[in-house]
């Protein structure tokens, strides 16, 4: 076999090949599963806002973004808004 045409996607630097297309949001369910964790807690919005922010951070700091630690990354960021909304009153 020749050599795979591997690239980085446009979309949040998802690595693709010549046999896989790119997930339009690779982190959907990292999403929906701290949106569920923290609803009541923070928007929809917010969470989003994290999960890119998480994301990019991890890019500049690693050099690759796996949903994992993009999941992880965002989770502290939300466990931090909380506590500075709670501190807030």
């Amino acid at each position: 076999m020749g050599e795979q045409d591997e690239r980085l996607s446009d979309r949040r630097g998802v690595l693709v090949n010549d046999r896989t297309e790119a997930d339009p949001n690779p982190y959907a369910e990292v999403e929906t599963a701290l949106r569920e964790e923290f609803a009541g807690v923070h928007s929809a919005a917010t969470v989003t806002r994290c999960v890119d922010a998480a994301h990019y951070g991890a890019l500049e700091v690693t050099g690759y973004a796996h949903p994992s630690l993009v999941e992880r990354i965002a989770r502290k960021h939300l466990h931090v808004l909380a506590l500075v909304a709670s501190e807030r009153g």
